[in-house]
């Protein structure tokens, strides 16, 4: 897949797992970056036992576009890449949740991230309407924070008292 992507990220009422129950499927997902410089990042993912090569390039203003190219590669070529990614792996469950005609990616992070928990969702414009379920919460899209590349050298777990204690 290669394109333009845009999504938002939100934060999650946690409190009983909601998106749990209401989750359609769910994934380990465990991730790496060979390059986590801002404006650009490769991640290696595996996934269900498969492996994925992602690039992303810069994030517009607003932090809901920018380009994207992955690739699934073999099982094999990911966890050989992984031993060349930064210091700092990503490790989460994704559950996936419909909700109207989209469908909320839903993550439940890991390791130093334990108690984040974030739902994006892809849209095909950055105006297009979407039916949020009831756990979402705060956007956070433009936080560079939470974006995955930065948790892995900023964890969670170093600035989550910054939060309202829900989201702790």
């Amino acid at each position: 897949m290669s394109g333009l992507e845009i999504e938002r990220k939100f934060l999650v009422h946690k409190a009983g797992r909601p998106y749990a129950a209401q989750a359609t499927s769910s994934s380990r997902i465990r991730q790496g970056y060979i390059c986590s410089e801002r404006g650009r990042t490769v991640r290696v993912r595996i996934r269900d036992g498969r492996g994925f090569i992602t690039i992303k390039g810069p994030s517009d203003g607003k932090g809901m576009s920018r380009y994207e190219f992955e690739k699934e590669i073999t099982l094999d070529e990911a966890s050989h890449l992984m031993e060349l990614c930064e210091p700092g792996i990503i490790d989460k469950t994704r559950y996936l949740v419909a909700s109207g005609k989209h469908v909320f990616e839903v993550d439940e992070f890991y390791g130093e991230n334990e108690g984040l928990v974030m739902a994006e969702v892809e849209l095909q414009s950055e105006d297009e309407p979407f039916a949020k379920p009831d756990f979402i919460a705060d956007e956070v899209t433009a936080d560079r924070r939470f974006y995955n590349s930065s948790l892995r050298r900023s964890p969670f777990s170093a600035w989550r008292d910054s939060l309202p204690e829900e989201f702790r």
